[in-house]
């Protein structure tokens, strides 16, 4: 097949440092490319990601997250470089409306965001007219109203993540400076436990820098190293040597791709019961799930009898890009 695929216009695919929805349709299109298929990726003009590219936005607009105003014209745009491809996989969120608007019949779209109000009026209508994706059962589950005609995880590539022995002698925050994400209870958590913390997270936009000065800067002492956001190689390095991930998110995530990626690098993950958690952590297998903050600590003084070799194991298994292309394919 010709597959199109449809990025969003606010990171480089895959992206320098945070953008889990960007990393992943890299993986995507790299693995189709690899089980034989023709792939043509529509994205920003520095998206480096190693198959043939049709650029559009010159370079990446994450401060204008959202603006349908930036939005729609790379959609548009989008369909009319994909239109001679058997399929599109669309990854946006307008770019439905605009295929359905416009003739595009073969379009499958994928949701990476969670199922409020909003976004299920949304792909309600869209469901009604072409395969929509969930990347998790718990997203769909809070969706009922919308047809979801596949849950597919997200995948990565193993041999991409070396194992770390979780050396380092510290705990990991990796993610952003927002409320949902978890990271005032990591600090806490990790200070009540009396172990390192080093939180890695991004903060460049105004309200997670608001958040950082009103709700984190005022925590931090010397157990607690904030180092900001990482990407590349640094990141590997940490998630390696860290002996765990501290990811206590307090929303119900889609799913979680930064609990993989420590996974895959043999690293366990604490987290919270909450979304995709309990799809991607094994209780006492690959990590744990805590409900509250004496839960929080507990697993922080037990995370050491988690095998390293199990968090590797589970990516392997059931998070690689090969299966999650396969899944694809099937559908």
């Amino acid at each position: 097949m010709k597959i199109g695929i449809l990025a969003p216009p606010w990171a480089a695919v895959p992206p320098p440092s945070y953008g889990g929805i960007e990393a992943v349709i890299s993986e995507l299109a790299v693995g189709l490319t690899a089980a034989g298929h023709e792939v043509m990726l529509f994205a920003t003009g520095d998206s480096t990601a190693p198959v043939p590219l049709v650029r559009a936005t010159a370079s990446a607009t994450w401060d204008r997250v959202g603006h349908g105003e930036v939005e729609l014209p790379h959609v548009m745009q989008g369909y009319e470089a994909l239109a001679g491809c058997d399929i599109i996989h669309d990854h946006t969120l307008l770019g439905p409306a605009w295929a359905l608007a416009s003739g595009y019949d073969r379009v499958i779209t994928t949701c990476h965001g969670p199922f409020d109000d909003e976004l299920t009026a949304i792909y309600r209508r869209y469901a009604k007219l072409m395969p929509v994706v969930a990347i998790s059962h718990a997203q769909a589950r809070r969706a009922p109203a919308v047809t979801i005609d596949g849950v597919i995880h997200h995948g990565l590539d193993p041999a991409a993540y070396p194992v770390g022995d979780g050396d380092g002698d510290f705990l990991l925050f990796l993610g952003r400076l927002t409320p949902d994400k978890g990271v005032r209870q990591a600090v806490l958590a990790a200070q009540s436990a009396g172990r390192r913390l080093i939180v890695a997270a991004k903060g460049r936009e105004k309200g997670e820098k608001v958040y950082y000065r009103e709700q984190i800067e005022p925590l931090l002492d010397d157990s607690v190293e904030f180092i900001g956001e990482i990407g590349g190689e640094d990141k590997l390095r940490l998630l390696g040597a860290a002996s765990a991930l501290l990811n206590p998110i307090q929303w119900p995530e889609p799913f979680g791709l930064v609990m993989i990626e420590a996974m895959a690098c043999g690293t366990p993950v604490i987290a919270c019961p909450r979304g995709a958690a309990p799809e991607i952590v094994d209780e006492g297998v690959t990590g744990f799930l805590c409900r509250d903050d004496a839960e929080l600590i507990s697993a922080i003084d037990n995370v050491d009898h988690v095998s390293r070799e199990a968090c590797r194991e589970a990516v392997t298994e059931r998070f690689s890009t090969a299966r999650m292309v396969s899944d694809h394919l099937a559908l």
